[in-house]
């Protein structure tokens, strides 16, 4: 049974696809054979999509965008929640991934928050009208970071941040966001986490402001809202990184943060080390009897 169904999603969803990047001959649609393959192949389609500008395309060698997304286990047929994507580099992956099957939910801090929450909502909102045909189906929610409400308890099979944490770490939000990530998602629903890596060993004082964060506390800050790390992967290190910059990660491209100065010694480093983490909201334990 459950093959057959597997197999009646992935024939329904090749024959929708996502918003396609360009119309292919009946030939090159080739069945998938599980639903990995079906998300592979859909992946592929997206990550070539046109609407993505040329300078995130180029972007693709540091953030890794396929294996990443594999490695948290993103499918096109989940409810995905996407915490402030800002200008919508992974938007613009993510809605079109999800626009058929699944539903792809932009959260933005709450725009009356501060100026930069506000550009990012309008960038989002801009995105999104441009390219009807790949996000018509994507929504925005917003949410107070002192006390954040992302949707209805366990309505998400996947929670995504990209490079956000370090804020939430500043700000002093971090535990809050993290217990808003476990009330959203489903049992057996999945965080998937990608932040600045400091080096092993330095604590979240040493580091704070730089962009960097240890390991262990953002694990710390998962485990404590009760998630159960599941897996760790170097899809997004840099090895490159010394993690020791004047204006810590902001040094790097793509920010530039000193402008021109050494800036070809910058670019030979790349974009930062980070983090890629998974983590598991424990699926609802078993009713217990009533012999003890």
């Amino acid at each position: 049974m459950k093959t057959l169904l597997l197999s009646a999603f992935c024939t329904a969803a090749l024959l929708a696809g996502p918003a396609r990047a360009q119309d292919q001959p009946d030939d090159a649609l080739v069945p998938p054979t599980s639903a990995s393959d079906y998300t592979a192949a859909q992946l592929d389609q997206v990550i070539a999509g046109d609407w993505r500008p040329a300078a995130h395309r180029a972007r693709d060698v540091y953030r890794h965008p396929k294996a990443t997304l594999e490695f948290f286990e993103v499918r096109p047929d989940q409810t995905l929640i996407e915490i402030t994507p800002a200008g919508g580099w992974y938007a613009e992956i993510l809605a079109p991934l999800l626009r058929d099957n699944g539903r792809y939910i932009a959260a933005e801090t709450r725009p009356s928050a501060d100026a930069e929450a506000r550009n990012d909502d309008n960038t989002l909102r801009k995105l999104f009208a441009a390219h009807s045909a790949q996000f018509d189906h994507a929504s925005i929610v917003a949410f107070d970071p002192k006390a954040p409400v992302l949707g209805p308890p366990a309505s998400a099979d996947r929670v995504l941040t990209f490079r956000n944490v370090h804020n939430w770490a500043m700000a002093g939000n971090a535990p809050a966001m993290f217990n808003a990530f476990f009330t959203v998602l489903k049992p057996g629903g999945v965080l998937g986490v990608v932040d600045h890596r400091a080096d092993e060993g330095a604590t979240l004082e040493q580091v704070k402001g730089s962009g960097y964060l240890p390991v262990d506390y953002v694990v710390k800050l998962a485990t404590d809202a009760g998630f159960v790390l599941d897996g760790s992967s170097e899809i997004n290190a840099n090895p490159k990184d010394d993690h020791d910059h004047p204006k810590g990660v902001w040094t790097l491209p793509p920010t530039f943060a000193l402008g021109s100065q050494d800036k070809a010694d910058y670019q030979a480093i790349g974009e930062s080390d980070r983090m890629t983490l998974r983590f598991v909201k424990p699926a609802a334990p078993a009713h217990a009897g009533s012999s003890q």
